[in-house]
């Protein structure tokens, strides 16, 4: 199984994560911010990843620090669960419509971090979420995995759903990317011999 545990603890959040990559969707998650809470449950089933998240931070201020370190986390515990990276796949997209939204994903698991992010959110806020910490939790996760991140929206005019749309997309690129290739007879995906 293909799994890691993650422990981190700053001044401004505490977290506990568990993944398995090769799950069913469940999860249990609980990071004091209800939507943000939705996003990483949706991201969940989508990815067929089993995750088990817990933080406590700081959110007497904002949801920044528990947005970011939250991403970071979930980037490194990926990285550790995808071990050198020999088998997978690398690459994953999806084209993912959502009502009125549409959103491509793109991924490489190249070991290079880097986002392209061209959602155009139409709100300030999502309840009590900023909207901005959306693009702060995607270049937080790029840089702890070590992956390209591509979004870029076609349609879409709602908050939730751009931001829904593009979580969903990103679980089921990501998930695409971390399958096993059966062609690849075990091999790292890369010329080079080594990713990272």
């Amino acid at each position: 199984m293909r799994e890691a545990k993650i422990t981190r603890n700053t001044k401004e959040t505490q977290i506990d994560l568990t993944l398995n990559l090769d799950g069913s969707g469940t999860s249990q998650i609980n990071t004091g911010c209800g939507f943000l809470d939705h996003m990483l449950e949706l991201f969940t089933s989508h990815g067929k990843f089993d995750i088990t998240l817990t933080c406590k931070g700081d959110t007497q201020v904002d949801f920044h620090h528990t947005a970011e370190d939250v991403a970071i986390v979930l980037g490194k515990a990926f990285d550790n669960a995808l071990g050198d990276k020999a088998g997978i796949t690398r690459y994953g997209s999806m084209i993912l419509p959502m009502d009125e939204v549409l959103i491509l994903a793109a991924v490489d698991i190249s070991g290079r971090a880097a986002l392209g992010y061209a959602l155009e959110i139409t709100t300030q806020k999502v309840g009590e979420f900023d909207t901005e910490l959306v693009k702060e939790f995607m270049s937080a996760f790029s840089r702890s995995l070590g992956a390209s991140v591509h979004f870029k929206q076609f349609a879409g005019e709602n908050s939730h759903h751009i931001i829904e749309g593009a979580f969903k997309a990103l679980a089921r690129a990501l998930s695409a990317a971390v399958a096993i290739d059966p062609r690849a007879g075990g091999k790292i995906p890369s010329t080079k011999g080594i990713i990272g």
